[in-house]
């Protein structure tokens, strides 16, 4: 095919920070960049002229979404290579009649969240996050039991085998640390292959762990999955961590159960997000609290533009997307 022409979407200010030099200059050796400005909108003349022409659209956080009114402005778009997680905010159902190929970096953006999750395990199994609370004040009681404190014969249990959950899982290799995974689209097969113990039961996972990590998506099965019932079977002293999204949670069980002091947790993601100051769950020793950080950042945005960009080039090349999203994906993928 002759070179495709190409443009970029974001939100305003984004591209410096996503795309790097080398990026903008393996575009432009594989097709016809229109303009090194990215649109931030696509509902004015400027985006009509440039939609009018391109094959290809790179997108990242902020890229408006492809409506049908969009797709008929580019009636040549061929491939949507989305340099970030979650296509579901950009793409239609329009984009799936028209056969436009999509592709995300979601393996990319795995690759920070599973080193932070790693972090976390290995902090809280030390007993560093609550030993660190202890330090500041002697009279507290924390769930934490010095006796179990350490990195051998741990058990760890993943809710999901995604991008991140499996990368989490080669992280987690070097460590005498025994793996377990609830996941219901894994088969047995599967789970010998990547070296963990596949539980069918939620409960009995939960049951089971010292840390309960969880990586599921955000769909409709899987929302409050993680509620009074699941958090009570946790063993006292048992670390959740979650990086996922807060809807999986049932947020007033989690409250609870953290009130209680019979557990911690790490929390990445929250509801509502960012929590206000005094938020309950800010005032608790034995939560650890981050805003939203595990995902990719300053330079990890580079990862997930370089697989982007190597998307665009591949189909220049007329070769198959190495991360395809496809229609039926999306009922159970974040």
């Amino acid at each position: 095919m002759s070179q495709p022409m190409i443009a970029l979407a974001m939100m305003d200010g984004l591209a410096p920070a996503a795309l790097t030099d080398d990026h903008v200059a393996r575009l432009e050796a594989v097709g016809t960049l229109v303009d090194r400005a990215p649109l931030t909108r696509f509902d004015d003349a400027r985006a009509t002229a440039v939609l009018a022409d391109i094959d290809v659209l790179v997108g990242h956080w902020g890229c408006p979404t492809l409506t049908p009114d969009v797709l008929t402005r580019a009636p040549k778009l061929a491939l949507f290579a989305y340099a970030a997680g979650t296509v579901k905010w950009q793409v239609t159902d329009a984009v799936w009649e028209r056969g436009i190929v999509v592709t995300s970096a979601a393996a990319a953006n795995a690759v920070p969240v599973a080193e932070y999750t790693l972090a976390m395990i290995l902090l809280a199994n030390k007993g560093a996050l609550l030993l660190r609370e202890r330090q500041r004040d002697p009279h507290l009681r924390l769930p934490l039991d010095v006796r179990r404190v350490g990195n051998v014969a741990k058990r760890v249990g993943l809710v999901g085998a995604s991008h991140v959950g499996r990368h989490l899982i080669e992280l987690l290799r070097p460590f005498e640390i025994d793996v377990a995974l609830y996941d219901p689209y894994v088969s047995e097969a599967e789970a010998h292959a990547l070296g963990v113990q596949l539980v069918h039961d939620l409960d009995e996972l939960c049951a089971s762990v010292d840390v309960l990590s969880l990586h599921a998506p955000d769909i409709p099965s899987t929302r409050t999955m993680i509620a009074a019932r699941q958090l009570a079977a946790l063993r006292p002293g048992a670390v959740f961590i979650n990086t996922a999204r807060p809807a999986l949670v049932d947020q007033d069980a989690l409250l609870a159960e953290l009130e209680a002091g019979r557990i911690s947790a790490v929390l990445d993601v929250t509801a509502p997000e960012p929590l206000p100051h005094d938020h309950p769950l800010l005032a608790l020793a034995n939560v650890f609290v981050t805003p939203h950080i595990a995902g990719s950042m300053g330079t990890e945005l580079h990862r997930m533009a370089d697989l982007a960009v190597t998307e665009v080039e591949r189909f220049a090349r007329g070769e198959a997307p190495r991360y395809p999203v496809r229609r039926p994906d999306l009922d159970r993928i974040a």
